[in-house]
């Protein structure tokens, strides 16, 4: 009986460890050639918060502008509600600022608080009174 039940074993087809081992290494091998590729959708995919937020600010602005005829600097003046940071335990990763505000005209900068490809530069986009929002540093 013990030679039947030995001989069952032995017909068990499987992969070894160091099969495994190497199919991991390939497979890690190809991330890695491809993150690099990703990195910028992924960072353009994290813009869209800014040109959002912009879009809703340029909005704000432009009702203030019709009830008031001005421009305001304040945002809880115009409604315009700032999500909280990622770095104060929020999910937003961009502040939002007015930092030109005269009675014709207005400018508003998103910042982003994360370096999105740890490169010491911090992606910016900004608005004005003619709604087209730009982005002035890439990250």
């Amino acid at each position: 009986m013990f030679k039947k039940l030995h001989s069952h074993f032995r017909e068990e087809n499987g992969y070894s460890l160091t099969e495994l081992l190497v199919v991991l290494v390939i497979i890690g091998i190809l991330v890695l050639l491809a993150l690099p590729r990703l990195m910028p959708i992924v960072t353009k995919a994290k813009a869209t918060e800014a040109k959002l937020a912009l879009k809703q600010l340029y909005l704000l602005e432009k009702s203030h502008k019709f009830e008031f005829d001005k421009y305001s600097d304040n945002l809880a003046e115009i409604g315009f509600e700032q999500e909280k940071l990622i770095s104060e335990g929020g999910t937003a990763r961009y502040k939002i600022t007015i930092t030109v505000n005269e009675l014709k005209s207005f400018k508003g900068i998103a910042t982003s608080v994360v370096d999105f490809d740890n490169d010491g530069v911090f992606n910016v986009w900004e608005v004005n009174e003619t709604g087209i929002i730009k982005e002035t540093t890439p990250d």
